[in-house]
C-alpha cells in the first residue's frame, strides 16, 4: 500500500568500503612500494650484520627491527590510503601540530647520539625523529592554505604558508638539520609554483636560499665542514664518501656477488644513509637502475593521476608529497655518488630506520588517498563553484 501511495523507494547500491578502496587505488604505485621494501630487506641482510656484531646483537637484529618497522609503515600506508581527502587533511593538521611541538622540544629533551645534531628523542628501546613526521603534515597544511587562498574572499593562504615554511626551515636549520629543511623548502616551492606563483617571486626566493646558505656556511661549522668536504677534489678514502665511492666503482655492472661486498665492514651507516653503495657493490648497476626506475615510476604515476584532479587542495598536496618523496631519494643517491654534499638522509622504504619508514608509510598513504580514482564532476559545476 505504501508503494502504491508514495511510489517505490529506489534501492541505493552502496559499494562496500574495501572493494571500493581496492578498485580506486593506484595498485601500480603500491606494487612499486612493496618491491622497494623487499629490496630494503634484502640489502639489510647484506649491510647490517657487521654493525650488529659490533654492537653485540644477533647477526640479523637490524633486519628483524626493519621488518617490524616496515610492517608498521605498510599498515599505516594502507590505513591512510583508505581515508577521504577531508579526513586526511584533518588528521594531518593534528599530526603536524604534534610533530612541530616535538621538534621545538628537541633542544631541551632531545639527543644527538654523538652525531653533532640534536634530532632525536631517545625512548630507550628505540629513537624518534620528529622531523620525519613533520614533513607529510606540513605538506598537507601548506597545500590547504595555498588552496584556500584561491577561493573568493579566501584567507591570505600564500603569505601564511610562506611564513610557516620560513619558521620551520629556521627551526630545523638550528638543530642543525639542513637536509630536512631543504626538503621542506623544496616541497613548499613546488606547490607554490603549481599554485601559480609569479616567476620573479620564485627567483627572489632562490636568491634568499643562496643568502641563507652563505650565512650558514659562515656561521655553522657542521654545515661548512660538509660543504668543504664536497668541494674538495681529493676524496679521503677513509671517509664514508670515500668508502661509498670505492664500493660503487668496484661493483661495476653486475656487482661482486651476494655477500662478497667489503664496504659494509667499513661504513657505520651502510644500512641507512649509504645503503645504495651496498646495493651497487654487491648487485651492481643493474639493481641501482631498478631502484631508480621504481622511484621514477611512483612519481610519474602519481603526477599522471593528479593532472586529472580538479580539486586544488588534492592536486597541490599530492604534488608536494610526490615531489618530496622523489627528491629525498635523489638526495640520498646523489650523496652516495658524490653529486651532492652529505645530508644524512635515508632512502625511502629501503634504508633502515623506524621514524623514516613509518613517516614514509604515512606520507605515501596520503599520496595514495589523494590519487585514488574519484568522480570529477562536470566542468560547469567547477566553474559555478559547486563542490563534490
Amino acid at each position: 500500500m505504501t508503494a502504491m501511495v508514495h511510489g517505490s523507494v529506489p534501492v541505493r547500491d552502496v559499494e562496500p568500503v574495501l572493494p571500493k578502496w581496492w578498485r580506486t587505488l593506484d595498485k601500480l604505485t603500491v606494487s612499486c612500494i612493496l618491491i622497494l621494501f623487499g629490496i630494503g630487506l634484502l640489502l639489510g641482510f647484506a649491510a647490517s650484520p657487521p654493525l650488529a656484531e659490533k654492537n653485540g646483537f644477533q647477526p640479523f637484529h637490524y633486519v628483524e627491527r626493519q621488518a617490524i618497522f616496515g610492517g608498521t609503515a605498510l599498515l599505516a600506508m594502507f590505513l591512510t590510503s583508505m581515508m577521504s581527502p577531508q579526513l586526511v587533511r584533518r588528521l594531518a593538521v593534528i599530526g603536524f601540530c604534534c610533530a612541530l611541538i616535538a621538534v621545538l622540544g628537541l633542544p631541551f629533551f632531545g639527543t644527538d647520539f654523538g652525531k653533532g645534531a640534536v634530532r632525536w628523542y631517545s625512548l630507550g628501546f628505540a629513537s624518534l625523529q620528529p622531523s620525519e613526521f613533520l614533513k607529510p603534515g606540513f605538506i598537507v597544511v601548506a597545500a590547504w592554505l595555498l588552496a584556500a587562498s584561491q577561493e573568493i574572499n579566501g584567507p591570505p593562504g600564500r603569505l601564511w604558508s610562506f611564513l610557516l615554511t620560513g619558521f620551520i626551515v629556521v627551526v630545523l636549520a638550528l638543530q642543525p638539520d639542513f637536509g630536512q629543511a631543504s626538503l621542506i623548502l623544496f616541497g613548499w616551492g613546488v606547490m607554490y609554483f603549481v599554485a601559480g606563483a609569479p616567476m620573479m617571486l620564485l627567483v627572489g626566493m632562490a636568491g634568499l636560499v643562496i643568502l641563507g646558505g652563505t650565512f650558514a656556511y659562515n656561521n655553522s661549522e657542521h654545515f661548512a665542514r660538509r660543504i668543504d668536504g664536497f668541494l674538495n677534489p681529493d676524496i679521503d678514502p677513509t671517509t664514508q664518501i670515500g668508502y661509498a665511492t670505492n664500493a660503487i666503482r668496484e661493483g661495476g655492472f653486475f656487482g661482486v656477488g651476494v655477500g662478497e661486498g667489503e664496504v659494509k665492514w667499513s661504513l657505520p651507516d651502510a644500512h641507512t644513509d649509504f645503503i645504495i653503495a651496498v646495493a651497487a657493490e654487491e648487485y651492481g648497476l643493474v639493481l641501482v637502475l631498478v631502484v631508480i626506475a621504481l622511484y621514477a615510476l611512483i612519481v610519474m604515476r602519481s603526477f599522471y593521476r593528479l593532472i586529472k584532479e580538479r580539486d586544488p587542495f588534492i592536486r597541490l598536496a599530492g604534488t608536494g608529497l610526490a615531489a618530496m618523496f622523489s627528491v629525498q631519494a635523489l638526495i640520498n643517491m646523489g650523496v652516495a655518488v658524490r653529486l651532492l654534499p652529505s645530508k644524512g638522509m635515508t632512502l625511502p622504504f629501503v634504508s633502515y630506520g623506524g621514524s623514516s619508514l613509518i613517516a614514509g608509510g604515512i606520507a605515501v598513504g596520503m599520496l595514495l588517498a589523494f590519487t585514488r580514482s574519484r568522480p570529477q564532476g562536470q566542468i560547469g559545476d567547477i566553474l559555478r563553484g559547486h563542490r563534490r
